[in-house]
Parts: structure tokens; C-alpha cells; sequence
């Protein structure tokens, strides 16, 4: 389910995508080192832009390092790491988890059941760490999978509990900013679970599996009718962020919130567009040959 909050390459300085980089090596090493090689594997762009957001807000001393990374060994990178990017890592190897249970359970994928036995001992040291808050991304988890169960096509409902989800991981600190950082999480969180059954629509529905947009999918305005969605949540989100006092890498937080998330979005509506003509083109084409 994630992925989907990332920048727009094109409309960003090199200095900023190097810097942007940075961080994402940074939390791909200090999983490896914290969980393992497998825990690399549960990275996501998503997990990049609240490591920058915390971080811009709470200005911890960050470590700039040179590095070799192991898949790429002929050049060097460069990472930057602070205490949130630890905090950063354990939650993203929890959330991963906690979906390859979910999928098991739903869909029995085996693949997802065989990760959980290479990093269930991990999650049992950040169930430790954080007792309070993996307890509170369990239950809505546990909540979301049972409202998916019952069928519910209310997209509003539905996609609260992935807001939730999201709120929980941006309160990093019980302080002043708590309410801020709430909302922003909640409506980012939304925002992420739409587009992601945006996206899977017709994968769901070739395999039978839940989607809540089932019933109006071949409703003519249905990409508009997702859009407008997706706008209000985004709207809300950088409403919130406005508010948040961060200078630092604020220009590739703002590209990601303005022209990242809609880059995703248009990427998803023109393929989808894109197989419809071809679909009525070849329709065509089998008409003119009869």
C-alpha cells in the first residue's frame, strides 16, 4: 500500500534530489544495519518523506557520511542519518509486517508468510521499544482488515483507518506540534490508501479481490470523481504543513506535497487510459476486418 508520496525529479535542483538521496540511502543503511539485509527490502518513498519532515521540523544533529552501498559498489554515496532515522527505520519494518500478515491472511500469499519468519524476531525487539504505539498500529490495522472483510464501499470510511495509521507514525514527540502532525498524517494516510486502490482496480477485480471502489468503477466520471478525493485530502495535508515551522529541505518537502503525489496520480490515470484506447482500437480494428 505504499509508495506513493514521491518527488517530481524533474522539478527539483540536483543539489535537492542529492540531498533528497541522501536520505533515502541513509534509511535504506540503518535498516540493513539495525534489521538486516531483508529489512531493506520493506523500503518506501513514503517512510523518505517523513524522515525529511521530522527531521526538518526537529532539527536533530544529522551525520553526513560517504559510503559504498553493496549493489552499486563501483561509486560512492552519501547518506544522512539522526536519531529519527532510527525511530523511521523500526516503523517502517513494523508496518511491513504487519501488511505481509495482512496478506496472508487475506489472500494467502506465501511469499509474504515466509518474510514474516525473517524479521519476526526484529519486530519483537521494536514491540519492546515502542509498546504503546505498535500496540495502536495493531488495532487499526485489526480494524481496517475487518471493515474490508464486511464489503465496506464507503471510501471515506474505509480509508480512515489508513488515515489513522499514518497519524500514529507522525507523532514522534507528545509536544506542541502533536495536533499538526496528527492531521497531516491522517489526511496523508487517506490520500495513500485511495490512490492505492485506485491504482489496483482492475487487479482486484481479475483475482476477486476487495476493492472498495468496485461499485463505481465504470462510472464514466469515476477518475475525476478520485481526483477531486485525492485533491481534498492533499489540500488538508498541506494545510497542516504550512503551519509546521521547517526551513530546512522545505522546497522538497513542498515539491513532493505540490507536484509529487499529482505526478503519481497522472502516471496511474494515462496507463489506464492509455489500455482503454488500445483496447478500442483493437475492437475496432477486429470490426473492420469482419
Amino acid at each position: 500500500m505504499f509508495g506513493y508520496v514521491l518527488i517530481n525529479k524533474e522539478e527539483l535542483k540536483f543539489k535537492e534530489y542529492d540531498v533528497y538521496k541522501s536520505y533515502y540511502c541513509g534509511l535504506c543503511q540503518t535498516l540493513n544495519n539495525r534489521s538486516g539485509r531483508f529489512s531493506q527490502l520493506t523500503l518506501n518513498y513514503d517512510m523518505t518523506f517523513l524522515q525529511l519532515l521530522l527531521t526538518g521540523l526537529y532539527e536533530p544533529e544529522t551525520k553526513i557520511e560517504s559510503f559504498r552501498c553493496k549493489l552499486h559498489p563501483l561509486k560512492k554515496y552519501i547518506k544522512r542519518t539522526n536519531k529519527i532515522t532510527d525511530y523511521i527505520a523500526d516503523m517502517n519494518l513494523f508496518l511491513a509486517y504487519l501488511n505481509c500478515i495482512d496478506d496472508w491472511e487475506d489472500e494467502k500469499k506465501l511469499s509474504r508468510k515466509i518474510y514474516t519468519f525473517f524479521i519476526k524476531n526484529k519486530v519483537k525487539k521494536i514491540k519492546k521499544k515502542y509498546p504503546e504505539k505498535t500496540e495502536k498500529l495493531e488495532k487499526i490495522l485489526r480494524k481496517s482488515s475487518d471493515y474490508e472483510k464486511k464489503k465496506e464501499y464507503d471510501i471515506d470510511i474505509i480509508s480512515s483507518y489508513s488515515g489513522e495509521l499514518m497519524s500514529e507514525l507522525f507523532l514522534y514527540k507528545e509536544d506542541e506540534w502533536k495536533e499538526c502532525l496528527s492531521r497531516m498524517g491522517f489526511f496523508l494516510g487517506k490520500y495513500i490508501y485511495i490512490i492505492d486502490a485506485y491504482e489496483d482496480i482492475e487487479k482486484d477485480l481479475k483475482k476477486g479481490n476487495y476493492n472498495p471502489f468496485k461499485e463505481i468503477y465504470k462510472n464514466e466520471d469515476f477518475d475525476n470523481f478520485v481526483e477531486r478525493i485525492l485533491t481534498m485530502m492533499i489540500s488538508e495535508c498541506a494545510r497542516e504543513f504550512e503551519n509546521l515551522p521547517i526551513i530546512e529541505d522545505v522546497d522538497i518537502l513542498r515539491n513532493i506535497l505540490y507536484s509529487g503525489v499529482w505526478a503519481k496520480f497522472k502516471a496511474i490515470r494515462n496507463k489506464r487510459r492509455q489500455v482503454e484506447e488500445e483496447k478500442n482500437d483493437w475492437s475496432l480494428s477486429g470490426l473492420g476486418s469482419i
